[in-house]
Formats: C-alpha cells, structure tokens, sequence
C-alpha cells in the first residue's frame, strides 16, 4: 500500500512540470498524524484532517496590494491523553476532545512582501464533533488498538472564533530569507496569540505568490522569482494561550458538566514551538510536508508532543 502511494505521489510530482505555473483556483487536502514521524505514539493533538478552496481575486484597484486570495476551509481535530485507550482516568493527561469546523479567509498581499489573513470559524467540540467514531473507525481500519476512554470527553459546546495573521518579510540573499510572523485568535474557543520567525532555504518566490503565505493562486499579475518554488524551512514561534476549549471545556459552562463523566485540565499559558519543513510548487501542484514540536500545552502533561503533516493541492482556472 505504501508503494502505491509514493508511486501516485511521484507521479503527480513529475506531472506538475508539464503545466503552466499561474492560476486562479486551488483546492486539496491536509492531513495531520504523530504517526507520520515514525514514533510509535498515539497521543495527545493526534490526527486532523482539512480540506481547501482558494481562490484569487482583482487586487488591481490598489497600488500597494500584489494579490489577495479568498479562502474556505472545513476541517476536524482529535485529541486523547497519552494514550488512546487508557487502564484508568488517573492517565488521562490531557482530556479527549473532538473539534469539528467551517471557516473562510480574505488574504491581503502587499508589494513590500507583507500580508495580512484575516479568518472567522464556526464549529463545536465535543461528541457532536463526531471524534470517537473517527478513532474507531482509524483504529479498527488499520489493525490498531481499540480506543478507551471517550467517555470521559470534553462535552459539546459551540466554537465561534476569529482570527489575525501578519508576516512580513525581513531580507532576503539569494537562496535564503528570513520573515517574521504573528497570529491571534479570539473567540469562545480559543483565546491566544503567538510571534515567531521563519527560515527559508532554496529557490524562493515572493511572500505575495508563495506558499508560506497560502498564495499560489493569483490573477497572474505578478512575475515570479522561479517558475518552480521549492525549498526547506525552519519555523520557531512562542505562543501565548489564553484559553483552549478542548483542554478546558466550554468557556460558558461549569467543569466537569454535571451529569456527565467530562474530565478537563488546566492549560499551560506559554508554549514554544518548532517547525520543519519542506514545500514544493510547479504547474497545478502545490505539496507540502512539515513536522511540527511543541512544548507541553497542559500541567503535569507526561511527554511534550509532536506530529507530521502532509498536504496536496491541485490548482486550476
């Protein structure tokens, strides 16, 4: 199974040469799992799952704007404590959770290399998020372990957030780039933001048609520094947590909800993190492939956590 799927990948790889570079649409997928880094473990922000629609729009009307891209994206997380399926609740480290979501982006991207993401998410987290069946189901599809321990998730509440993000592009030698980058997040889901830097090594396009700035889709306006981006990054970031729904359940109801077996936990406020990576654009297809360490996000949580992920778009007029 395996080797059909590097095969199919490595064909679409040499298919994305055959195509011209600009176009307006992109759609694809995303999937996260700790299981890509080849640990052995099974814990923690553990598999998600996320599907795409981008498209460009006129950016012409203003001199300082390159490109602006509108974006829809659906996706679900799943979280368990260390472990999947633990002996008792005395293992539960992190609670179970399940976040479920819809979401839509405006992208401005200006001619200095700058940009500015603004997004809004509804969603829920909690069995309605359908987390449980989807472990199974993972579980029971792939010869693994059965889950325990789900009963102890955190209950259903409603998730309305919005969010900011802002990079802005440092310098730049050649084959080398250094951008800085920021976020926040508010919301009845998450409450936080974060401030970090990113290294890119390789054969760069502009922050305004680029990857790293979800931009590979434009009205063809813009001259790319290479036909074929390709290159390795390194991204460190410190974050600030000021409420995380999935770790503490709703921020409108008591914990743990009476009547119910809902475990929470108390939340870490400072997290570092670190990632690495390597993206690759040409002709339709946009693949990327990460593996992201973070710090531990809940108190007396047993091992910090980390996990791959893996992302194909295709791109089209």
């Amino acid at each position: 199974m395996k080797i059909k799927l590097l095969a199919f990948a490595a064909g679409l790889f040499a298919a994305s040469s055959t195509f011209a570079q600009t176009r307006g649409h992109e759609f694809g997928l995303q999937s996260d799992n700790d299981s890509f880094l080849a640990q052995g473990s099974d814990r923690y922000y553990t598999n998600g799952i996320f599907a795409y629609y981008r498209a460009a729009l006129d950016a012409s009307k203003n001199d300082k704007l390159a490109n602006k891209v509108f974006g829809l994206e659906a996706g679900q997380k799943l979280f368990n404590p260390q472990s999947a399926a633990i002996p008792s609740v005395n293992y539960l480290d992190r609670p179970f959770a399940g976040y479920l979501y819809a979401g839509a982006s405006l992208n401005w991207l200006y001619k200095n290399e700058s940009n500015i993401k603004l997004s809004a998410k509804v969603g829920v987290i909690g069995p309605a998020a359908g987390g449980q069946g989807i472990q199974e189901s993972i579980h029971r599809t792939f010869g693994f372990y059965p889950p325990e321990g789900w009963e102890y998730q955190i209950r259903n509440s409603f998730v309305l957030n919005v969010g900011g993000e802002y990079n802005k592009l440092i310098g730049r030698d050649g084959f080398i780039d250094v951008t800085s980058t920021s976020y926040a997040n508010l919301g009845t889901g998450f409450i936080g933001a974060g401030t970090g830097l990113m290294f890119r090594f390789g054969k760069l396009n502009q922050l305004f048609q680029s990857v790293s700035t979800q931009s590979t889709v434009s009205k063809g306006k813009n001259s790319l520094l290479h036909e074929h981006e390709f290159f390795l990054y390194y991204k460190p970031q410190a974050n600030v947590v000021g409420y995380d729904a999935t770790i503490q359940g709703s921020i409108f109801k008591d914990h743990p909800v009476p009547g119910t077996m809902e475990v929470t936990k108390d939340i870490r406020h400072f997290i570092f993190s670190n990632e690495v990576g390597v993206n690759y654009v040409g002709g339709r297809f946009v693949y990327g492939l990460a593996a992201i360490f973070n710090t531990r996000d809940v108190k007396y949580m047993a091992h910090a956590h980390q996990w791959g992920s893996a992302t194909l778009l295709y791109r089209f007029d």
